[in-house]
C-alpha cells in the first residue's frame, strides 16, 4: 500500500500490490453524496458529520473486510469474544445514514424544530442567535459555532460548500475515507 502523509491523517492510496488493504475505488459514499451539499440549521456542514456522511459505517465495513481477509480471529488474545466483536461491527454498520435536517433528518433536534417554527433557512437569520440556549450542547464541542453561523449569513452557500470540500482532508480528518470520493464528484 502506498501512503501519503497529510496534515492530520495518513491517506491510503490505491496500489497494485495484492496485499493492499484499502482500495479507494470501492468506496460506499451514497450517504456522503446525499449530505455533501447541505448545511444544517445550526450551521454545521452535513458533509463533515461522521454519522451523517457515512464515514463511520464505511470505516467499520472496511475494518471488517481487513479482519476477515487476514483471519484476525486466530490472532485474538485468549478470552476475547470474537463473536461479540463481530456483533458490534454489524451493529455499527446497521446505523442509518442521516438525510440531513434540511431533508427531514434530525427530528429530535430542538434547533431544527425552532428553525422550522421560525421559517428560517438557518439560525444565522434569527435575531435571537447570540442569546439562544439551544446551542449549549453544540457549543461545548464547537465553541465558535455561533460566530461561524454569522459568517454563513453573508456567504455564497455553493462557494462555501466548495471550500469545505477542498478542506475535507485537513479540517475533518475523520472523513479521510471520503476524500477520493469528494474529488471524483467535484
Amino acid at each position: 500500500m502506498n501512503q501519503k502523509k497529510g496534515q492530520n491523517a495518513i491517506i491510503a492510496r490505491p496500489s497494485s500490490s495484492p496485499y493492499s488493504v484499502v482500495d479507494v475505488n470501492k468506496l460506499e459514499d451514497k450517504a456522503f453524496q446525499n449530505v455533501k451539499d447541505q448545511i444544517g440549521f445550526c450551521g454545521i456542514w452535513c458533509g463533515s458529520c461522521v454519522a451523517g456522511n457515512g464515514a463511520v459505517v464505511e470505516l467499520t465495513r472496511r475494518f471488517e473486510e481487513v479482519v476477515r481477509k487476514y483471519n484476525l480471529e486466530k490472532w485474538a488474545p485468549k478470552g476475547f469474544d470474537f463473536k461479540e466483536f463481530e456483533k458490534g461491527l454489524a451493529s455499527i454498520q446497521s446505523m442509518r445514514a442521516c438525510v440531513g435536517c434540511q431533508k427531514g433528518g434530525g427530528s429530535k433536534c430542538e434547533i431544527r424544530t425552532c428553525a422550522l417554527e421560525k421559517e428560517v433557512d438557518n439560525c444565522s437569520q434569527c435575531s435571537e442567535l447570540i442569546a439562544c440556549k439551544r446551542f449549549e450542547r453544540l457549543e461545548k464541542k464547537y465553541p465558535e459555532i455561533k460566530e461561524k453561523l454569522k459568517e454563513l449569513r453573508n456567504s455564497n452557500r455553493q462557494k462555501l460548500g466548495e471550500k469545505w470540500m477542498s478542506e475535507l482532508r485537513t479540517k475533518w480528518p475523520h472523513c479521510v475515507i471520503l476524500c477520493s470520493s469528494a474529488k471524483r464528484t467535484m
